[in-house]
């Protein structure tokens, strides 16, 4: 049974930084897609940032160098580091996995964690 569990979220005002981490257990083959998104209340859920079993990454525009996805096939392990935070960010944070390419599309992933809260203060 394939599952995936966030951490690193947490409270932080404008300008900081949190690393967000995501465990997969389960969870064997590595040729997929995986990637972040994040769900603010009364928004849909938004793709921000995946990357393919070779190493290419796509963001979404909004946090284009300010965010850094990263995996360790090793450890089954997905980070996110988020750097200058906003407002705007605040967020509740998924780990997405089974991907087939870079998609920003939720019903493109399989896998799915419990997320982690984000927030933001200005």
């Amino acid at each position: 049974q394939v599952q995936l569990v966030e951490s690193g979220g947490g409270s932080v005002q404008a300008g900081g930084s949190l690393r967000l981490s995501c465990a997969a257990s389960g969870y064997t083959d590595s040729r997929d897609c995986m990637g972040w998104f994040r769900q603010a209340p009364g928004k849909e859920r938004e793709g921000v940032a995946a990357i393919d079993s070779d190493g290419s990454t796509s963001y979404v525009d909004s946090v284009k160098g300010r965010f850094t996805i990263s995996k360790d096939n090793a450890k089954k392990a997905l980070n996110l580091q988020m750097n200058s935070l906003k407002p705007e960010d605040t967020a509740m944070y998924y780990c997405a996995a089974g991907g087939s390419w870079l998609s920003f599309i939720a019903s493109d992933y399989i896998y799915w964690g419990q997320g982690t809260q984000v927030t933001v203060s200005s």
